[in-house]
């Protein structure tokens, strides 16, 4: 039951940081280049959410095999 939480809640973290990464691709549109780009997403707090919730979910998987 844990594990089934754990793994919704990481699905969940990823769509939240997905979201927001696309969201900051209009960045490169006003004229940020493509380093200054990935710098910016490193930085923010909303896309780290998803980094944690991929690496959360693949825990889970390689856990249950």
């Amino acid at each position: 039951m844990l594990s089934m939480c754990l793994f919704i809640l990481s699905f969940i973290m990823m769509v939240i940081g997905l979201f927001f990464i696309m969201l900051y691709i209009n960045l490169l549109v006003i004229g940020y280049s493509f380093l200054e780009f990935v710098n910016f997403i490193i930085r923010s707090i909303y896309c780290d959410l998803f980094f944690i919730g991929l690496i959360l979910w693949i825990y889970l998987l390689e856990r249950k095999k």
